[in-house]
């Protein structure tokens, strides 16, 4: 590869700390294993690193002058999660709720998508006119790799009959 197209690619694989990486980990754990059963193993694959690094591309388009690096797996991830929003539209997720103390909830990981998204969306756009990003953030990689990852669904999933048992499994 090309030093100026090798970090595109490379940043996947790095963070910016144990917390980085936990949080992203748990995400991928939450939702890869079922976007991998509905793909397979090596079209997940491709799937993960394609819409890496068209979140990386994302970024840069956005902020081209940005002197701080964008580093994480968190493009990638949200590709996965946008790929299970459309295969997986009716499955529930558990989820911690803050209210006055903390609490779980199972609630339709459709509803925590959407929201996740338009809150990715929205600070990626309260940050634009700026060279870095909000917070070190790179929100629209985010972005860009949540529409990635609805796109290219539709070309790595695998016909319906094969992926029927866990389809019922995740209806509830």
């Amino acid at each position: 590869m090309e030093a100026a197209i090798a970090p595109f690619f490379t940043s996947i694989f790095l963070h910016g700390g144990w917390l980085h990486l936990i949080g992203n980990m748990w995400f991928l754990w939450i939702f890869g294993d079922n976007v991998e059963d509905a793909f397979g193993h090596f079209a997940y694959i491709v799937f993960y690193l394609t819409c890496g690094i068209a979140a990386n591309v994302t970024q840069f388009a956005v902020s081209p002058l940005s002197q701080v690096p964008t580093i994480g797996a968190s493009g990638a991830i949200a590709g996965v999660m946008g790929a299970y929003l459309f295969l997986f539209p009716k499955a529930r997720i558990l989820t911690l709720v803050p209210f006055f103390f903390y609490f779980t909830m199972e609630i339709r990981a459709a509803l925590m998508l959407v929201y996740w998204f338009v809150i990715q969306f929205f600070n990626g756009v309260a940050g634009l006119g700026s060279n870095h990003m909000a917070g070190g953030v790179a929100f629209w990689a985010h972005v860009g790799g949540f529409v990635a990852g609805v796109i290219l669904m539709f070309s790595f999933r695998r016909p319906m009959p094969e992926r029927r048992e866990a389809y019922y499994y995740y209806q509830r």
